[in-house]
């Protein structure tokens, strides 16, 4: 069946106010209209709703059952619209997102403080994943959003590029490095490398780089953490390969671009394309894109 909720409204403000005419009055209606609302809706349930007399107006059995009835559905409709205005609001909430492991060790720690003091209503789950596997959780929905490196094939992927992330090679003591700010990837090539594991963007990127320009590497060792990788070269193991936005900010190397190419990477958030963010979301996405692109 069919009810016109506006029917329903008119139902309520008589039941409420004993009273067509008070009906009348509080719902901005004539009283000839507010009657025929009721019995609009009479005849659509089949049964009378009130008992008139020329004193007073009174529910019917069938009357104060539809009260009942119709009293809790405005009570749940008025929970989920608040529910709703609340999340517009971003008082309440939770949303997900994940992100490459290179961006979330260095700058997601500042981003969550600030997001976490703004909107302490939202619970936020962060997941740390390789960059294929990243796209795949969007892809599948699995996050709201990600941030990552713009792959060379987007598919049905959006890209909001947020910096560019230059490459730069980290010097250990000792290395005669001539107070130079940058070394050839033909250079690099003939020292001992410190990589990252092959299962990350970032590697594929360094390996196809020596290999489009001819070149092969000695890299006996890789390593899955980014302060693993650097504890390695602080003690002297090798040369660690890193994009600059995973650097600590506190460490004993000499940080040196790479060049001859000059090698780097896009940033960005990662979104289904025509998906809507979550008010949340999309706060959060802003805060993101701000906090990074001032790095």
């Amino acid at each position: 069946m069919s009810i016109n909720l506006k029917l329903i409204g008119t139902f309520l403000s008589v039941a409420q106010n004993g009273s067509f005419r008070k009906a009348a009055e509080e719902t901005h209606r004539s009283l000839p209209a507010v009657s025929m609302q009721v019995k609009q809706l009479e005849e659509q349930l089949g049964v009378a709703l009130f008992q008139r007399t020329t004193r007073k107006v009174e529910l019917t059995r069938e009357g104060e059952q539809l009260l009942i009835s119709a009293r809790k559905a405005l009570a749940e409709l008025e929970v989920g619209l608040a529910h709703l205005q609340h999340a517009a609001d971003v008082q309440q909430g939770h949303l997900s997102f994940a992100c490459v492991p290179t961006v979330a060790s260095t700058r997601l720690p500042a981003i969550l403080t600030a997001f976490a003091k703004k909107y302490p209503g939202i619970t936020v789950h962060v997941r740390e994943l390789a960059n294929q596997d990243l796209l795949e959780a969007v892809r599948r929905r699995e996050v709201d959003f990600a941030i990552g490196p713009v792959p060379e094939k987007k598919g049905e992927l959006e890209f909001a590029p947020i910096f560019v992330d230059e490459y730069c090679a980290m010097l250990p003591r000792g290395y005669q490095d001539g107070g130079r700010a940058s070394i050839s990837l033909r250079e690099l090539s003939k020292l001992p490398l410190l990589k990252l594991s092959s299962s990350t963007a970032f590697r594929d990127h360094v390996d196809s780089a020596l290999k489009a320009n001819g070149l092969a590497s000695d890299s006996a060792y890789e390593f899955m953490q980014v302060t693993t990788l650097v504890a390695m070269a602080e003690a002297g193991l090798g040369i660690a390969l890193l994009p600059r936005v995973a650097i600590p900010r506190r460490t004993s190397l000499k940080v040196v671009r790479i060049i001859g190419p000059a090698l780097n990477r896009t940033i960005a958030t990662v979104t289904i394309r025509g998906h809507s963010l979550s008010p949340a979301a999309a706060r959060l996405v802003d805060m993101c894109t701000k906090f990074l692109a001032a790095e």
